[in-house]
């Protein structure tokens, strides 16, 4: 199949395909599928060795990798190769130097986040303000008038400048990037990532003591909301490298447990 025919069934640039093929660019999980697709193949035998390669020459390791995915369900294997991808990458370095804390709004990004850029002298980041600083409006306008798919493009695009800019960084990032599966995708590729959880009840105290009182009016209805976005998002939050419960911990405490739990996954 020439490239230009490929380019075209997978949904991706002549440009971006060949850089791929040269082995010069970025590639997720997500357009690895379309392409499986489009040259009629599964994600496994698109890393499966040439078919005229002798299976002697393979090294023992290299096979057992490849008969545990082929093993895997269908539903298993993007999963399993975005971990390994994350892992054993050739840039797990430079993925470690950002990272992202996510979580739904009152989970205390904002606060852990700048401390511990302080603590570890990089810069942070708020990626909806960027976004705000961005488009030049506040995050409620820019849904009114692009709707939640131009604000998903928009985030997409800037946290790619973002994480082009800043070879070390902490990041606040939106908690529903994980709704938009290809951003969330490149997010777990380029950063070592933090859930920040705690209890609906200490979500909504916070969002109310940041001075948002427009939860009061209907209480019982907003915390019921609150319970239903954190029960369709926990199996994309989980995801995360790390899984931090701050539930009935101060700030101290809670910033205390973030650096013991990277410094954990550190060694």
């Amino acid at each position: 199949m020439i490239r230009r025919i490929l380019a075209q069934q997978a949904d991706v640039s002549e440009r971006h395909l060949a850089q791929l093929e040269a082995g010069e660019g970025n590639v997720s999980v997500v357009l690895l599928r379309r392409i499986a697709e489009a040259l009629g193949v599964s994600m496994v035998q698109l890393f499966a060795p040439e078919v005229e390669m002798q299976e002697a020459e393979e090294a023992t390791g290299a096979k057992q990798v490849r008969r545990f995915l082929e093993r895997l369900p269908a539903n298993r294997v993007e999963e399993a190769l975005a971990r390994l991808q994350r892992e054993f990458g050739a840039e797990e370095t430079t993925r470690r130097a950002r990272i992202a804390l996510i979580g739904i709004r009152g989970a205390g990004k904002s606060t852990l986040g700048s401390k511990l850029a302080v603590d570890l002298k990089i810069p942070f980041i708020e990626l909806d303000a960027e976004i705000e600083k961005d488009a030049g409006m506040p995050l409620g306008e820019i849904f009114l008038l692009y709707g939640q798919a131009g604000y998903r493009a928009i985030e997409r695009r800037l946290l790619e400048r973002v994480l082009g800019e800043n070879p070390g960084a902490i990041l606040s990032v939106g908690g529903g990037v994980v709704s938009e599966k290809e951003t969330y995708d490149f997010l777990l590729a380029n950063c070592y990532t933090v859930w920040i959880k705690a209890r609906p009840e200490e979500y909504m105290a916070r969002v109310i003591e940041q001075g948002d009182f427009r939860v009061m009016g209907g209480s019982d209805q907003a915390m019921e909301e609150l319970r239903r976005i954190l029960e369709a998002r926990e199996p994309l939050y989980r995801k995360a490298d790390v899984v931090l419960d701050t539930t009935g911990n101060s700030v101290d405490e809670s910033f205390a447990k973030l650096k013991a739990a990277l410094q954990a996954k550190e060694k």
